[in-house]
């Protein structure tokens, strides 16, 4: 899939290789990029300045889900098995992985690569004595309905890893790939907008005024080989969270989701009116330019790759014009991103889940 909204070249140099923690920084030391929604200027901050960016009335949202140990290898064989998401009605999404070994970390920890090899039937050993039977593809090539003999939570809790790419070349323990909002494991990868937050932080922000408004989204993989839209994935927007930002609306407060898995749970209980009411259950929508969005107003986001088709929801948030005041107009959704992209890549922003965010409000 290739998004229309916005294209650059990536450097290698500029992916996050390793928690910032491993690079002398503090989890909230990172790097934070704003795009304003009104003017299209741009700015260069700290993650810990996010404080003085937001107004006291603001709402951010944030996604409770934790991340899972969703790596678990195949015994006898170079392979690695992700567990995705859980399949409504029974079942497991995963996708087959290829090992290979890094030529960085002092030890020589695995990465992975795609395995487009899998065929309906085909039965995997896994650790403890389960099995994992392919049932049929769900996207060509990658991710397959499966079924496990063995209740999958126990499995990745005493046998799973966390999921990395070949850009992470050394494992990092669980807690690494943990928010500090995680309080109920069930994303196959980190919702990893939320990682500079630290409890000093949010008391900061608490302090200032800002109100948090909890959402869960599971997310499944999201390779960074496939730019995939998004499939069905378990949520829940709770009463609570449906009447603060229902009052911040009224009262011309900012709702700025927290990742891209914030803004699918929420958008995912919003009326056409932008009104938010408790749901739950299994959400597959996708946000983009022609969608709009209806509830969130704003976006707290890490960098995302060439093409990925979260650029289309980014777009979506940048060109909504609500946010602006009487007689205002916002600039292009599309036009925002090219100049916050453009700024990153000339300023050496890291991309990935342990490089710097990007602010749209």
């Amino acid at each position: 899939m290739r998004t229309a909204v916005v294209d650059f070249t990536l450097p290698a140099e500029l992916e996050a290789h390793e928690p910032p923690e491993a690079r002398g920084l503090t989890r909230d030391g990172v790097r934070l990029l704003t795009g304003n929604l009104v003017s299209g200027e741009v700015g260069h901050h700290r993650f810990t300045d996010l404080p003085d960016l937001l107004r006291p009335g603001d709402v951010l949202v944030v996604n409770t889900s934790g991340t899972l140990p969703a790596a678990v290898p195949v015994v006898g064989r170079p392979l690695t098995v992700h567990f995705s998401t859980e399949v409504e009605g029974g079942g497991w999404l995963v996708e087959l992985r290829a090992d290979e070994q890094t030529e960085n970390g002092p030890d020589g920890g695995k990465a992975t690569r795609p395995y487009p090899h899998g065929q309906a039937g085909d039965r995997y050993q896994l650790p403890g004595g389960a099995t994992l039977t392919l049932i049929e593809e769900h996207s060509r090539g990658r991710l397959w309905k499966s079924t496990v003999d063995t209740p999958v939570p126990a499995l990745l809790g005493r046998y799973g890893a966390p999921i990395r790419y070949g850009y992470v070349p050394r494992p990092w323990p669980l807690s690494a790939y943990q928010t500090v909002f995680a309080t109920v494991p069930g994303s196959a990868e980190m919702p990893s907008a939320g990682r500079p937050f630290t409890d000093r932080m949010v008391t900061r922000l608490v302090s200032r005024g800002v109100v948090f408004a909890p959402v869960l989204l599971h997310t499944g993989v999201a390779s960074a080989e496939a730019h995939e839209r998004p499939y069905p994935e378990r949520f829940s927007v709770g009463p609570v969270t449906a009447r603060l930002v229902n009052q911040a609306r009224a009262a011309g407060g900012r709702i700025i989701a927290v990742g891209t898995t914030a803004v699918r749970a929420l958008e995912s209980a919003a009326a056409p009116d932008g009104t938010v009411r408790p749901a739950g259950g299994w959400t597959d929508l996708v946000v983009t330019p022609e969608r709009g969005v209806r509830a969130v107003t704003g976006l707290l986001t890490g960098l995302h790759e060439p093409r990925a088709s979260h650029l289309d929801m980014l777009a979506a948030i940048a060109g909504d014009a609500r946010g602006a005041g009487p007689g205002q107009r916002l600039t292009a959704g599309s036009e925002l991103l090219e100049r916050c992209y453009r700024a990153a890549i000339d300023a050496g922003y890291l991309w990935h889940e342990f490089g710097d965010v990007n602010l749209l409000s």
